[in-house]
């Protein structure tokens, strides 16, 4: 698989395979959100534009960036979005860098947004499309975000079926500069346990999948089960195949 690493900016086509990475915090926002049960994020362009549409359906979850504010229901932390029940809601989500790079690449066949929670799962996913060339949109600090970098190589070494340890991956993205301002609080709108919560690789077993639909970019889990351990056959065993 040929693997492209782009900043936002640097996308000057639309690409055919797209993985959008953000690690801390939005796409483990995402995650988490469909694993508290819900059924859809609508990313937006603007907060103006989630509070648009929550005022058209009341019942929608409003989340951005930063500290609370009048209007949303949510802060784009995995720390505090993890206690929420989201059963069969639609969350509007806008972050500063990962909701901007997934409408940037709204055009292209496939789009999946990503990070280590479900990194597996969207290596596999890459794999079962048969995808041989993916550009992966790290998103954080205009396209320098080590944590975003790590994360999408990881990806592509596992989409690759070359990845070994995580090791030395989730250690970069623990030493990156978004891991440490989150951690001296100097991010607004953050919990203690979101470093941690972005550094769980593999917790969830879906990809996330961003297409168009009535105009409006949307987000949804797609299942990639892990493939079932092949039984190893012990020598004087009868039952052994």
């Amino acid at each position: 698989m040929e693997a492209r690493f782009l900043g936002i900016a640097e996308l000057a086509e639309t690409p055919s395979v797209a993985v959008v990475v953000d690690v801390m915090r939005a796409f483990t926002v995402a995650a988490w959100a469909f694993g508290r049960g819900a059924e859809k994020i609508v990313l937006a362009e603007s907060p103006d534009d989630v509070l648009a549409l929550k005022a058209g359906d009341p019942g929608w979850v409003a989340l951005k960036d930063g500290p609370p504010a009048p209007g949303f229901d949510a802060v784009n932390s995995p720390g505090l979005l993890r206690s929420l029940d989201l059963r069969g809601r639609t969350v509007v989500q806008k972050t500063t860098a990962g909701t901007v790079g997934a409408l940037a690449v709204k055009e292209a066949s496939l789009v999946l947004c990503a990070g280590f929670v479900v990194a597996g799962a969207t290596a596999r996913l890459l794999r079962q499309q048969g995808c041989d060339a993916v550009t992966f949109v790290v998103t954080g600090e205009e396209g320098r975000a080590e944590e975003d970098l790590a994360c999408a190589q990881y990806i592509a070494r596992r989409a690759d079926g070359s990845a070994g340890d995580a090791t030395a991956f989730l250690r970069r993205a623990a030493g990156s500069r978004a891991a440490a301002e989150l951690t001296e609080g100097v991010r607004l709108g953050s919990h203690p346990d979101d470093v941690a919560l972005c550094l769980e690789l593999d917790r969830f077993p879906f990809a996330m999948v961003a297409a168009v639909e009535e105009a409006s970019m949307v987000l949804r889990p797609r299942a990639v089960p892990a493939p079932a351990p092949v039984p190893v056959p012990v020598p004087g065993d009868e039952t052994s195949p």
